[in-house]
């Protein structure tokens, strides 16, 4: 290694500890947000348990499952690209964001046909207690995912630039934190929303 990519490397390694805070941080503050909702969820579902078994019944749980699939995936994806950067596969980790951001396309695509298919019955926020709380917590999430995407695009376009090697990758593990946060909330949206009925 020459003493010019050995400086970089020590200088990204300092930044790396100052991100990899920042990161934890940011999501402790993500994770009081989605606390509050899922117990604000779980009070009103006590207080109420028929409005929210019926609203739970009225959404499509193969979409949930299949949505589940995808962001699991898409978190295979995101760690196999890491790992792939951390060999100094370039080209792996390109295959690898692409298809992270394709599985978080089709992840909105199938919430977005879920959604059409409620305001087809006229079930909207606001309908009921059930359906606010459920569009509240699955539009915040479905942000988070776009965020992820912008994120991704990012840090795609980086590796395209070369930006990227077994010595430098904090963006890749910092997003990557990122993303595997935003699919543990799914993790737990899934099973309260659709299946707890």
């Amino acid at each position: 290694m020459t003493g010019e990519s050995s400086a970089h490397g020590e200088n990204a390694g300092g930044a790396g500890g100052s991100a990899r805070l920042g990161i934890w941080l940011f999501l402790a503050t993500e994770l009081l947000l989605f606390g509050g909702l899922f117990t604000a969820y779980t009070v009103f579902r006590l207080k109420d348990p028929g409005l929210f078994h019926a609203g739970s019944l009225r959404l499509d749980r193969m979409l949930g499952a299949a949505n589940t699939v995808v962001l699991i995936t898409s978190s295979l994806t995101v760690a196999l690209g890491l790992d792939a950067i951390r060999q100094g596969k370039e080209r792996a980790l390109k295959i690898c964001l692409s298809l992270t951001l394709l599985l978080a396309a089709a992840f909105l695509g199938i919430k977005a046909f879920e959604y059409a298919e409620h305001f087809a019955h006229r079930e909207f926020p606001g309908t009921d207690l059930f359906f606010s709380l459920y569009f509240m917590m699955t539009g915040l999430h479905a942000i988070h995912i776009l965020a992820g995407m912008v994120l991704f695009a990012g840090i795609l376009w980086g590796a395209s630039a070369r930006k990227f090697s077994a010595d430098y990758h904090t963006p890749v593990e910092i997003s990557g934190l990122y993303w595997h946060f935003v699919d543990v909330v799914w993790i737990y949206l899934f099973p309260l929303l659709y299946l707890i009925g």
